[in-house]
């Protein structure tokens, strides 16, 4: 195997500068595009008259949708291509905004949730894999993880962008939108749509790449699949108790921290000017993701504090979000949320490396894909019922209870990943294979 070079940008042939560069871009409009929603989404909903069991209602169908057709779809762009799933993907982004503007019925706006979820399947990795093939194509024997960073930057940029954007919009225009009988957040999603249909002109002209031939089979086959990837992914975790251990954790993590996610807009407004509420909460949506950005970047420092042992980290880090949720849930003022916020969006951050260590530690490269996706089962399954739980609990009593309640999926999650450590520690990470 040849020695890999180091990445430098300006030494690239400039076939391979070109295509990080068209990479970014596309990268940085498809997440601006999705940036400009994620901040306002809640309060969109709450402005349609949807109570909060609703939202968390639609969230779950965003979850299960996801859930549903990533399993089946997970091969679907290496036999027909990642251009036109892509698209595909697209076109069921632009679907979904459609819906959403042209509605104020709950089913309907299921239906657009849904296809949000159809579209998040569709986009899972495909372009992914076609810049990695084309980079190494046009600079052979480079390092290529540079190149994903560069691309990784635009993806968080475009995000946060879109997101202090998407907040900003209804606070400058809102009375207009009203005057014209559109909701204050309509100009946020109806500069997504226009901004995604953006992104589907620019896909089509920039993103190059060799017609395949279509399969109708391979749809066919993906779903037909699906079954035997879920068992065969039970039966690998149960033979491997730490791996059973380690899934419900992050399935009862995410069943506290998603509803956080989702909520905290609707909780945090009326603590804000009515002015620039909105311009706030995009702000506060950008500081959440470069936050959880900064907490990965942080997180090997950390586990060097617990000498490398990805399963203390991981409790310690689950046992700080349980503290932070339940602080988050008690303030009761702008600055006090706000600094409590950015300090859990920071440790949800922390968590994220040392889950995927002692995954990865776990099993073997012909079982890595069919772990991955009993993980992201497991997640979506946990995410979608904690936020129907908090949902209900929220509207029948308020939202700082319904998060201090799921602390407790946190406590749980820490325990386990106790449990987790000690069977790691005695086996020394001796797994039966």
């Amino acid at each position: 195997m040849a020695t890999e070079t180091e990445f430098s940008f300006t030494a690239l042939p400039p076939p391979a500068r070109r295509h990080i560069r068209v990479f970014q871009i596309h990268q940085f409009l498809d997440r601006f595009a999705m940036g400009l929603i994620v901040a306002v989404v809640a309060l969109a909903l709450t402005d349609r008259g949807m109570d909060l069991f609703q939202i968390s209602l639609l969230f779950g169908v965003y979850s299960l949708t996801t859930l549903t057709m990533e399993l089946p779809f997970g091969g679907l762009a290496d036999t027909i291509g990642r251009k036109p799933v892509f698209l595909a993907a697209v076109l069921a982004s632009v679907t979904s905004l459609a819906l959403f503007l042209s509605t104020r019925d709950f089913y309907v706006l299921a239906l657009s949730f849904a296809f949000i979820g159809f579209g998040r399947a569709l986009r899972s990795g495909t372009l992914d894999a076609w810049f990695v093939e084309t980079f190494k194509a046009a600079a052979p024997n480079v390092d290529v993880q540079p190149a994903l960073a560069k691309a990784q930057w635009a993806n968080a940029m475009g995000l946060a962008m879109g997101a202090v954007l998407g907040g900003l919009l209804p606070d400058l225009f809102g009375k207009t939108a009203e005057g014209m009988g559109l909701s204050a957040y309509d100009i946020s999603y109806l500069t997504s749509l226009i901004v995604m249909l953006g992104v589907f002109i620019f896909t089509l002209i920039f993103i190059i790449e060799t017609p395949r031939p279509l399969h109708p089979q391979a749809l066919k086959q993906g779903f037909t699949t699906v079954p035997h990837v879920i068992k065969d992914a039970g039966l690998l975790a149960l033979k491997h108790p730490a791996l059973s251990l380690l899934l419900a954790a992050l399935a009862f993590s995410l069943m506290a921290t998603n509803p956080v996610e989702v909520l905290w807009p609707t909780h945090a407004k009326p603590m804000l000017e009515e002015t620039h509420a909105n311009t706030v909460i995009g702000i506060l949506t950008a500081a959440y993701f470069f936050s959880i950005a900064f907490g990965a970047s942080l997180s090997p420092r950390i586990n060097r504090m617990f000498k490398r042992q990805h399963a203390k980290t991981l409790a310690a880090a689950f046992a700080c979000l349980a503290s932070l949720q339940i602080a988050l849930a008690l303030q009761g003022g702008i600055i006090g949320f706000v600094a409590v916020f950015i300090l859990y969006s920071v440790i949800l951050g922390v968590s994220e490396t040392p889950a995927s260590s002692i995954l990865h530690s776990c099993v073997q490269d012909t079982q890595r894909s069919t772990m991955l996706s009993l993980k992201s089962l497991m997640q979506q399954l946990g995410g979608a019922l904690g936020l129907i739980l908090a949902g209900a609990v929220a509207e029948a009593y308020a939202t700082p209870v319904a998060w201090i309640g799921g602390a407790v999926f946190l406590l749980i999650a820490t325990a386990l990943v106790a449990v987790l450590g000690k069977r790691l520690s005695a086996s020394q990470n001796n797994w039966p294979r």
